[in-house]
């Protein structure tokens, strides 16, 4: 796959050095490693490329991760190996279930409600993802909808489709 010109957009709109990344360096270096996701054909092609340690670390967040989640929201977006979308996804749901982040720093708001905020934006597409992919999908999309606390009033409903449908796709034993 190629990096579509929306992401590349967003990598740009972003100052990545001058954010913390979960490494301990600045982030100058987070715009490669999801470059390097959505391109990898195989997952041999990702290996030393990965976003765990950098926008998230046991679920704990960091400056560079509201940025990352508004750029890893714009990828899927767009079309997506299987794999690619796999890794994106997983990496949103750790980032949504340290969503307890979400408690104001000196500044202001956490990095979690930025987190939110750009998972809530692309709320319609977690959930074309959800009820169109894989049954994972539609288990990691319905996780991340209750951890960020997504779709409102909807929430509660696309929440039950999506785990309907990951058990009606994994009783016909079925994963795609």
């Amino acid at each position: 796959m190629v990096v579509s010109e929306l992401v590349r957009a967003e990598l740009r709109r972003v100052d990545w050095a001058s954010l913390e990344c979960g490494c301990g360096d600045s982030a100058e270096h987070v715009p490669l490693l999801i470059e390097a996701i959505i391109t990898a054909e195989t997952p041999r092609d990702m290996i030393g490329y990965t976003l765990d340690g950098h926008i998230e670390v046991n679920t704990i967040t960091f400056e560079c991760t509201p940025h990352a989640v508004g750029v890893i929201m714009a990828a899927l977006a767009g079309e997506l190996s299987v794999l690619a979308r796999g890794v994106l996804l997983e990496t949103l749901l750790f980032v949504a279930a340290g969503s307890d982040d979400y408690a104001p720093h000196a500044e202001g708001a956490g990095p979690g409600d930025g987190c939110r905020h750009h998972a809530q934006e692309g709320f319609w597409k977690l959930v074309q993802i959800g009820l169109t992919g894989s049954a994972d999908d539609a288990e990691t999309v319905a996780d991340i909808c209750e951890y960020f606390g997504l779709g409102g009033d909807k929430a509660a409903f696309y929440q039950a489709q999506l785990r309907e449908r990951m058990r009606a796709k994994t009783k016909r034993g079925r994963s795609t």
